[in-house]
């Protein structure tokens, strides 16, 4: 090789030296760049707080709504979406990152998101904000980054730092009076870092061998001058023991401190005042001091979650029972002012000396979900529908309600967008009932149809239903009993087909062993109305397929045929068949042609 060959070919070898040098530098530190890992957004003006005022009575209908993906990352447990109401404003947060947006209208107003990084967990105190994010694909390194909850401005940002007993449920952490709560590597700290700097403040070490508990849903809570956390303590052999801890987040100072004994995890709220605490067969409240107020005993006192509570004035309001009981304690006194029944309420929120508290539906059957305004004095309630479907089943987010600035907002999961799911929040405001009433959103109750008349005995004949009886299904609202049955069940009866003619009578199941029912599920104001309620519905369905050629608009829902959801007008109604193929068709489809006929 000549001379001028080994200098051409020892460039290369040095470009090629050179341009592989930039790529191990550029993987090295890329994760510790900004300007191209970020996407950050800042509110142009300060937001303004909301007034402690829950919405007007009367039929509720929604003001706005958006719906947010669940980000399905390498952690399960944290993958969903929580919301909280922070100066003013509905803070959604996600794997994906921030997105905060103005309670009034739902504009967006700041957000924030890092490529490469997943949003675990958030905390609140006063108008600031701080947000926890780990790299997607390991747990290497943790970042904590502080902002100005009125604007989205970056104040500050640390390393090394986790939560301390975040909530799985909501991606929450306890942060309180200017303060948020951290830990270490090994959970037998705890540390207060400034909200406003994230300068550490105080540090307190916990008992000999305990950590924080990271085995509960909800292993922490706190409000602007408690936090309380749950611990895993050693036990005998093997067994741990949990105890509560209550601190206060501005010097780190302990409140109080209570064993818990069992080995099951602990739940644990913040409600104003009081304290809860609760396993699978007991619930208890603490004061502020660390005194018992209360304690139910019962199996599955809370179901899968933390019982539902609100605190008005000096009055407690909490679910228990799995959801079947609802009773109010004077917190001075610790006695109970009334209990009574519950509707199976998925969350409690207070507003302007009132409790709401979120049904799953309006009552068995009907497709709406329905909020109660229930007045913490003596319990009486009004019910209102909300033109929502809620299905607590979907692990996109937990159900939840909050009320400020005279208006309700209501968090719940839906299937969509598939396969991953979501959630959808939705801000509701009151209004007048017109001819109707608030239970049925409006609708005057003679709007309803008879469910046992939607199928004319030429339509029982064309689906060999004739010699089926007909059973009727009413419900209660409220305080409102509709007058005409809401379904209708067709039963085995006896068999009239032509063919039995002569021959002895059977009964008709044994000739044709199938069952049919047909639902009003909902009677809405007007046909959008419908349709959104509709899709509501569809959303919350892990398996839907749309139907054509059935009313206005049709889904078949569930793995197999013979579930069918329909909109006619401003109706909808729900066909259930459970064979053979086909069936569910055929009716849906004469139920359609006879609400168009006879629809006001």
């Amino acid at each position: 090789m000549t001379a001028r060959g080994q200098r051409r070919a020892l460039g290369l070898l040095a470009g090629t030296l050179a341009v592989a040098a930039a790529v191990a530098l550029t993987g090295r530190y890329a994760l510790r760049a900004e300007w191209w890992q970020v996407e950050h957004r800042v509110a142009a003006a300060p937001s303004v707080p909301l007034s402690d005022l829950g919405p007007s009575p009367g039929p509720l209908t929604v003001t706005w709504s958006r719906a947010t993906p669940v980000h399905r990352g390498r952690l399960p447990g944290y993958s969903r979406v929580a919301y909280g109401l922070v100066h003013g404003q509905v803070v959604t947060v996600s794997g994906h990152g921030l997105d905060v947006r103005d309670a009034r209208t739902g504009a967006a107003r700041w957000s924030y998101r890092r490529s490469g990084w997943v949003l675990l967990g958030w905390a609140a105190t006063g108008d600031r904000l701080a947000a926890y994010f780990e790299p997607d694909e390991g747990r290497d390194r943790r970042l904590m980054i502080g902002f100005d909850a009125r604007t989205g401005r970056r104040l500050w940002q640390r390393e090394g730092d986790e939560p301390a007993a975040l909530a799985r449920a909501t991606l929450r952490w306890p942060a309180g009076s200017g303060v948020v709560v951290t830990t270490g590597g090994d959970r037998r700290t705890l540390r207060g870092r400034s909200a406003a700097t994230g300068e550490r403040l105080w540090r307190i070490p916990l008992r000999d061998g305990c950590v924080l508990s990271d085995s509960a849903a909800h292993a922490s809570a706190a409000d602007e001058t408690l936090v309380v956390v749950t611990l895993a303590c050693p036990g005998e052999g093997r067994e741990q023991r949990h105890r509560l801890l209550a601190v206060d987040p501005g010097d780190g100072r302990v409140r109080w401190e209570r064993p818990l004994g069992s080995s099951g995890p602990r739940e644990v709220a913040v409600h104003g005042s009081v304290t809860l605490v609760s396993d699978d067969t007991t619930l208890y409240a603490y004061t502020r001091d660390g005194h018992r107020l209360l304690a139910r005993h019962g199996e599955d006192v809370c179901g899968d979650d933390v019982c539902p509570a609100a605190v008005a004035g000096d009055r407690l309001v909490v679910v228990w029972d799995h959801g079947r009981r609802i009773e109010a304690v004077e917190i001075p006194t610790g006695r109970t002012r009334w209990d009574r029944a519950a509707p199976g309420y998925l969350a409690l929120t207070a507003a302007g000396g009132r409790v709401f508290g979120l049904r799953p539906r309006l009552a068995e059957g009907l497709l709406p979900a329905g909020v109660d305004a229930i007045d913490p004095g003596d319990g009486r309630t009004t019910t209102a529908a909300t033109g929502l479907v809620v299905d607590p089943g979907l692990d996109g987010a937990v159900p939840w309600l909050a009320a400020a600035g005279g208006l309700l907002y209501v968090a719940a999961p839906q299937a969509t967008p598939r396969p991953g799911g979501g959630a959808r929040l939705a801000a509701l405001h009151g209004g007048p009932s017109g001819r109707g009433t608030p239970e049925l959103g409006g609708v005057p109750v003679e709007d309803w149809p008879d469910a046992c008349s939607l199928l004319r005995p030429a339509d029982l004949d064309a689906t060999r239903l004739a010699g089926y009886r007909s059973r009727p299904g009413r419900v209660t609202i409220g305080h409102l009993t509709p007058e005409h049955p809401v379904s209708c069940a067709y039963e085995p009866g006896l068999s009239l087909y032509p063919e039995d003619a002569g021959e002895s009578v059977l009964p008709a199941a044994e000739a044709d062993p199938r069952e049919v029912t047909v639902g009003v599920k909902w009677v809405a104001p007007d046909a959008a109305s419908a349709s959104a309620l509709l899709g509501a519905l569809r959303d919350t369905q892990t398996q839907v397929r749309p139907r054509a050629g059935l009313g206005d608009e049709a889904y078949e829902l569930g793995p197999t045929s013979g579930t069918i959801a329909l909109r006619v007008g401003r109706h909808i109604i729900g066909v259930y068949a459970s064979r053979p193929t086909g069936t569910a068709t055929q009716v849906a489809r004469a139920v359609a042609a006879n609400l168009r006929t006879a629809r006001p």
